[in-house]
């Protein structure tokens, strides 16, 4: 039956429908493990400690969210066989000089943070090695050495392990709190507590909501899923991440109920966070609790940075190539062509002067603008690439896909407004 309806369907001229299957699940893996990064992780913790589980319900919508919006990526890319960046062109140069503007001055910002959070769990595991800093510097060395060698079904296969590392440290950690579980299914019910709008709405937007949502669709394409054929392919892929996102969240959030709002106990904000909590572990459950958390620490933050290194240097490769062709020759891979290579370099070297210098007042401003304004930008772009003659008509938005992305532009909208606020004008 299989066949024949494979036969029929490349008769017809449309591709043939690839059957979904888990032994094809990849992409998701690799979006879930570099959308969440050390920084969500203590949003949700900072949530659970002020709020209990009362906005467990924030997270599960958060995570449909996350669903939504790379589903649509990833729609994209497969129902016409166009990148991103050309639906972008598409709408306008506008869109161009915002890509650029964002890629450098995010890419250089994010850079030293990234290279700052893998290094703090390692620092802590091994604190007689070296400082802090030269740890920064050897994973933001490991990291482009890892990716500048390797293919993406290697990157795949590493990203998968590690995120079987995270996966099991916080479900481990959910469990050894012991959770009030019926506290935690009475959080399922929508209730906004005094004082929690801005962290449910950042539960909401915030995890696993990167520029990764949009490097989903290249990832995608770097599988080898390059037509509508692998679309149920592409979605259960797309679930299975949020899913995994979700169980990560709904752990750390049990952790931060049970562990600090119970006892009343406060972490920083930012990665030292996780820190603060790897103290308060090993002081209620012991050394090894304390060291496996380290573990999933370091696991979240590099997962992130290598993440970021292979996918956003995808982007940018198209990008660059759409200007300059002659940047990467025909028969040339995104991933050994001169962009792709460049921006690497971009992301490792630059962002170490930050780890040793304060970050220039000018520099936070924009990349706090630029970064606040990206994730409107891709849901409302996606919004209208995607209700438009640009995709196939059998390809476009439904009502549930339409409702799901209005309301994930109006969110981040909203976020926007709020971080750009929050900014030391």
């Amino acid at each position: 039956m299989a066949d024949a309806t494979q036969v029929g369907t490349e008769q017809s001229g449309k591709p043939p429908t690839r059957k979904a299957s888990w032994r094809h699940i990849g992409p998701g893996i690799v979006v879930a493990a570099t959308g969440v990064g050390a920084g969500d992780l203590v949003a949700t913790l900072i949530a659970g400690s002020k709020f209990g589980y009362t906005l467990l319900w924030a997270a599960v919508i958060g995570c449909l969210v996350k669903i939504s919006l790379a589903e649509a990526a990833g729609r994209w890319h497969l129902a016409t066989s166009r990148t991103l960046f050309d639906g972008w062109r598409s709408l306008g140069s506008w869109t161009t000089v915002y890509f650029a503007g964002y890629v450098v001055v995010w890419g250089f910002v994010y850079g030293a943070a990234a290279m700052s959070s893998s290094a703090l769990p390692l620092a802590a595991l091994f604190p007689d090695t070296m400082n802090l800093k030269g740890w920064a510097v050897l994973c933001g060395l490991v990291g482009l050495v890892f990716v500048w060698f390797n293919r993406y079904a290697v990157f795949e296969k590493v990203m998968t392990v590690m995120v079987g590392a995270m996966f099991l440290v916080t479900v481990y950690l959910a469990i050894r709190v012991t959770p009030h579980l019926g506290d935690a299914f009475a959080g399922l019910a929508p209730v906004l507590p005094e004082g929690s709008l801005i962290y449910t709405l950042g539960l909401i937007g915030g995890v696993g909501g990167t520029i990764t949502l949009a490097a989903y669709g290249y990832w995608v394409n770097a599988k080898g899923w390059t037509d509508a054929g692998w679309m149920k392919v592409m979605r259960l892929d797309n679930r299975v991440a949020y899913i995994t996102t979700g169980v990560f969240v709904v752990a750390m959030l049990f952790v931060g109920a049970e562990v600090l709002h119970s006892s009343g106990l406060a972490i920083a904000k930012g990665d030292k966070g996780l820190l603060d909590l790897s103290g308060i572990l090993k002081d209620r459950y012991g050394t090894v609790t304390s060291k496996l958390f380290l573990v999933g620490f370091f696991a979240t933050s590099f997962t992130s940075l290598i993440g970021v290194w292979h996918g956003v240097s995808l982007m940018f490769a198209d990008f660059m190539t759409k200007y300059r062709p002659s940047l990467t020759p025909a028969g040339t891979s995104r991933e050994k062509s001169l962009p792709f290579r460049a921006y690497l370099l971009w992301l490792t070297f630059p962002p170490m002067t930050l780890l040793f210098l304060d970050q220039p007042f000018g520099l936070v401003i924009a990349y706090g603008v630029i970064g606040a304004f990206f994730m409107p930008f891709l849901a409302l772009t996606l919004l209208w690439l995607l209700n438009s003659s640009r995709t196939p008509a059998d390809w476009r938005n439904g009502l549930l896909s339409n409702v799901m992305l209005a309301g994930a532009g109006l969110l981040f909208v909203l976020l926007c407004l709020q971080q750009v606020r929050e900014l030391p004008w």
